[in-house]
């Protein structure tokens, strides 16, 4: 089984590559932020921890109550301490959760590709765990348009997320393969293609 991180920045397209990816392989694929959000949930010791550190304030109202978006990004976003703080948290839960389902694939030998992906998996030490790191490359105008049609962003708003993300150089610095995103998508699936020449194409 091979392990395969997925990062990029905001707009690149990694959704629509992974999307292609679990169509025709027999892969694993799992998403860094979907995770956490499950891990998230009322009942956890990630929750608990969460709930312990900024109070009850980040919750919605009513019996069982979970943890709201909006008011929780507030307070992320807030102070910088507390990203720092929530992720201290939430990514070696994440990781952990990561590493046993890697584990339990590669022991039903069933699995032969396990994917990644997370805009932080280079900050946070995933190239110690994966096989390979791919980065979903596409230039700067193309991701702005794809955030201002597919999510209605302004262009200020999509400029202001990329900024604080990695740049070009780091990404490639620290990537195994890039992956052309930037023009039409069958452009970018034959990369896909090629890189995974010899595992099963499933139609």
């Amino acid at each position: 089984m091979k392990i395969i991180g997925i990062t990029g920045g905001i707009g690149g397209g990694k959704s629509s590559i992974l999307n292609f990816i679990s169509s025709h392989y027999i892969a694993e694929i799992y998403y860094a932020d979907d995770i956490a959000k499950e891990l998230e949930q009322p009942g956890t010791m990630t929750y608990d921890r969460l709930v312990a550190l900024f109070g009850k304030e980040i919750l919605t109202a009513g019996e069982g109550s979970e943890i709201d978006r909006s008011k929780f990004a507030h307070v992320i976003y807030s102070n910088p301490s507390n990203l720092e703080k929530v992720e201290e948290i939430v990514h070696p839960s994440v990781q952990t959760y990561l590493i046993e389902r890697m584990r339990a694939a590669a022991k039903m030998h069933e699995t032969e590709l396990f994917f990644i992906e997370a805009a932080l998996l280079i900050e946070k030490g995933y190239s110690d765990i994966v096989d390979e790191m791919w980065y979903i490359y596409s230039d700067d105008e193309t991701r702005i348009k794809r955030l201002m049609e597919s999510r209605g962003y302004t262009r200020k708003k999509a400029l202001s997320i990329m900024d604080n993300q990695l740049n070009d150089a780091d990404f490639r610095e620290h990537s195994d393969v890039i992956i052309d995103n930037s023009g039409d998508l069958e452009s970018a699936f034959a990369q896909v293609k090629a890189r995974l020449e010899g595992f099963t194409w499933v139609e």
